[in-house]
Order: C-alpha cells, then sequence, then structure tokens
C-alpha cells in the first residue's frame, strides 16, 4: 500500500500500520485520517492479516493530538462534522474483524489517546505520556475520549483526566488499566509483536468472536449479552477450528488452526 502520511508492512499474517508525520508529531490531519480509513479498509478485506499494530513514527510521539492548525477556523456545524468524521474512522478500527495493538512510542495526547484507545489493546513505551488535554483548547474530546476513556478506567480517573487535561505516565495508564504493558523504546514494538504472534497462534475465528463479544456485550445488559455468548459458543463448535483445537488437545499436540 502506497500513502503519503501513512507506513504500511505486513509479514507474516501481522500488519503494522505506522503514522507518518514525524516533523507534526504524527497530528491527525484531514489527508492523513483519509488515509487511515482506507487503510482500515484494506486491512478488513485482506484475510492473510491476522493482528494489526499501530504505531507513530519519529521517537517523540504516538499522535500528540488533532491539527490544531487546521480545525482553528471551523464553525460550530464544521467542528461537528468533522469529529463524527474522526468518530467513524475510529469506530472503523473498533470494529476491524482483526485484533489490533496501539504500540504508543510517545505522546498519545487528544486524538492520539483516543485512536490508541480504539485499539483493542495498547503497549506503553516507558516514555508514553496519555492525555486528553482539550479542555486547554476550551472544547472537550471529539474523537471517542469522553465514551471509551471511562470505558476503560472507570469514570472517576477518566473525569479527573478529561476535565484537569493532564497528563499521565506510562506507568499510571498501566496502573488504571489503559495499557496493557510496559515496554522500553527499543523493545516496543517487539513487545507488540510477540502479543501479535501469541493471538495469531489460536483459533482466529474464536479470537474474532471473543472482540465481538466484548464490544457488543460492553453496551448490553448481562442478560443480552450472555445470550449473545451462547449463540457464539455453539455456532463455534460448527467449526473445523474447534474440532482441531478440542482434538490436538487430547492428543496433547499443537493444534493447526486454519480459520475455519
Amino acid at each position: 500500500m502506497e500513502f503519503d502520511n501513512l507506513l504500511f508492512e505486513v509479514e507474516d499474517g501481522v500488519a503494522v500500520l505506522t503514522l507518518n508525520r514525524p516533523k507534526a508529531l504524527n497530528s491527525l490531519n484531514s489527508a492523513l485520517l483519509n488515509e487511515l480509513s482506507e487503510a482500515l479498509d484494506r486491512v478488513a478485506e485482506d484475510v492473510s492479516i491476522k493482528v494489526l499494530i499501530l504505531t507513530g513514527a519519529g521517537e517523540k510521539a504516538f499522535v500528540a493530538g488533532a491539527d490544531i492548525a487546521e480545525m482553528k477556523d471551523k464553525t460550530p456545524l464544521q467542528a461537528r462534522e468533522f469529529s463524527r468524521f474522526g468518530n467513524a474512522i475510529f469506530l472503523k478500527l473498533e470494529q476491524l474483524p482483526q485484533p489490533t495493538i496501539a504500540a504508543v512510542n510517545g505522546f498519545a495526547l487528544g486524538g492520539g489517546c483516543e485512536l490508541a484507545m480504539a485499539c483493542d489493546l495498547r503497549i506503553a513505551s516507558t516514555t508514553a505520556k496519555f492525555g486528553q488535554p482539550e479542555v486547554n483548547l476550551g472544547i472537550v474530546a471529539g474523537f471517542g475520549g469522553t465514551q471509551r476513556l471511562p470505558r476503560l478506567v472507570g469514570a472517576g480517573i477518566a473525569k479527573e483526566l478529561l476535565m484537569t487535561g493532564e497528563m499521565i505516565n506510562a506507568e499510571r495508564a498501566y496502573q488504571t488499566g489503559l495499557a496493557n504493558h510496559v515496554a522500553e523504546p527499543d523493545d516496543l514494538l517487539a513487545k507488540a509483536r510477540e502479543i501479535a504472534d501469541k493471538i495469531k497462534s489460536k483459533g482466529q475465528l474464536a479470537v474474532q468472536y471473543s472482540k465481538q463479544l466484548v464490544n457488543e456485550g460492553m453496551n448490553m445488559d448481562l442478560e443480552r449479552a450472555l445470550s449473545l455468548e451462547s449463540e457464539s459458543f455453539g455456532a463455534l463448535f460448527g467449526t473445523e477450528d474447534r474440532l482441531e483445537g478440542m482434538t490436538a488437545f487430547l492428543e496433547k499436540r499443537p493444534a493447526n488452526f486454519q480459520g475455519k
């Protein structure tokens, strides 16, 4: 895939998508967001891709936020449409069939924190800084921050971050549940790939169902969510992967899943 603002590579079933505006700290402008949307469409259609890793170019930032210069002169109507535009793309990321891992290599602020939260897992460099500083600009988070952050860390911590605009470091992000793991900068992508390799060795239908069940169940009452889980549990018993997985377990050998 050829893009102006993204780098894209696939190796052995793991795609790495790098936001590539390092001089602007990978800030999200319309051009980058359009390319991100196109890249996600391609990932969704490529069954050879089992896991997607997102990261930022350079050492300073994953994504330092939305492009303030581009936003400054928007009217209220234009700002609302820009928020809807970004939310649609981040929702597309969240709803990808493949698991997604954000490798956060520096500042993940505003739209950058929101992008990381739209991924399934977040691996933070020890140099990472997370935050939703929109109140410093007199606005609120517009790409899902007010909704995904409390779902990940709880309402109290989310409100503090959203209302103070303060940044937290990688260790605090890990303590609150915003980050799944913390790694040294030189080990960040290796850690993300390690987790990606572990995920892609499992039954991919089961992995995708697990992702979907969590995403959808979080927005349901418990009774409906449990019913959905039972439907998915039963459906997977009709797959070749289920038969292979259980047979391999009983035969004490590694399973050879085919995604069928």
